[in-house]
């Protein structure tokens, strides 16, 4: 998932793949965790693509304080 797509989407969406991408981990997790898990990139790909879904979200949380003052 690029940075570039996820500035195309609404807040809406974004918080909707913020819940997948939490939901994700978790099961990953879990899998490590039980010793089933067949791909042990994918947790660190999840893990990357939660922060760039919380970074495009804080960036326009801060582009909307600073057209508020």
């Amino acid at each position: 998932m690029n940075a570039t797509q996820l500035k195309t989407m609404d807040d809406a969406a974004l918080k909707k793949q913020l819940d997948d991408l939490h939901h994700e981990l978790f099961n990953l997790r879990f899998q490590r965790a039980a010793g089933q898990m067949p791909n042990f990139n994918r947790l660190t790909q999840v893990k990357r693509d939660i922060a760039r879904v919380k970074t495009v979200l804080r960036e326009r949380v801060g582009a909307e304080e600073v057209k508020a003052k």
